[in-house]
């Protein structure tokens, strides 16, 4: 089945400029598979392989052509009895008992969560804003005026801190979405955009800028990364030393680096400390 939306929406992306309100068929039809899909959990637009992360083009292709077959209409369920304008649907809408009890999740007043984003099991949403293609997995938090962009891809037993933000990407298609692996930390403030992957087990201090471009130096080892942070590593905000008479430049800087058995069992306070 994957095969065959994938060629259709190919097919229609390559003809995007005729789609709009008015398109029926297949194309509308192929659209619609794939928001429902990723709203239940059953497609991706990226997943883990047996080589590494895939990102599933096709589906993100769905997603921007949705936009274009979808006119903006009311969304009821506003505070206060209030609605928005927009093209997508709050993901809650119509939500009861039964559809909460039956997700496992635990959504607070205030969490604005789009169509086409995932929860998994034991997922808790605080006040913040959850982007169309995103996937949260089992068990993690996303904690108070966090924002969640567009497709990326958090793994389970995270924890995504107040005021975080994790970049989306839908454009351009080459564009690799935001990756956080299983049980990472993102602390408060922080902010992770432009692709970057953060492997299993890492733990992001307050306030760290973490972009595709932005120099990630291992201060025991002098190694550097880009676009990366490796698996437990504990990271904290830095700078590059400077040339006399030249200004220092932003660097994250891995502090130190722990096994899978010290992560688990050492706070992260703790873990910050030196």
């Amino acid at each position: 089945m994957s095969s065959e939306l994938a060629r259709v929406l190919d097919a229609a992306w390559e003809n995007r400029t005729e789609i709009n309100f008015a398109t029926t068929g297949e194309v509308r039809e192929a659209v619609e598979e794939v928001l429902a899909a990723l709203d239940a959990g059953r497609l991706r637009v990226a997943e883990k392989g047996a080589d590494g992360w895939v990102v599933n083009q096709w589906v993100k292709k769905a997603i921007l052509l949705s936009f274009r077959l979808t006119d903006n209409g009311e969304i009821s369920s506003g505070p206060g009895g209030s609605v928005w304008w927009d093209k997508v649907p709050t993901k809650f809408q119509g939500w009861g008992e039964a559809e909460f009890r039956a997700a496992g999740i635990r959504s607070v007043p205030g969490a604005f969560v789009r169509r086409g984003a995932y929860f998994g099991k034991g997922v808790i949403v605080m006040p913040s804003f959850v982007n169309i293609g995103a996937y949260v997995d089992d068990g993690t938090m996303v904690d108070s005026f966090a924002t969640i962009g567009s497709a990326c891809q958090i793994g389970k037993n995270c924890h995504i801190s107040a005021n975080v933000v994790i970049g989306g990407v839908l454009e351009p298609l080459q564009a690799g979405p935001v990756i956080i692996e299983d049980h990472c930390f993102v602390g408060a403030c922080a902010a992770v955009t432009e692709g970057v992957r953060v492997e299993t087990g890492a733990v992001i201090a307050s306030g760290v800028t973490i972009g595709a471009s932005t120099t990630i130096i291992d201060r025991a080892t002098g190694e550097t990364f880009f676009g990366r942070v490796p698996a437990y590593s504990v990271v904290v905000s830095g700078t590059l030393p400077a040339a006399p008479g030249k200004p220092a430049t932003y660097a994250a800087v891995i502090m130190k680096r722990v096994d899978e058995g010290t992560r688990a069992k050492t706070s992260i306070n703790e873990l910050l400390r030196g």
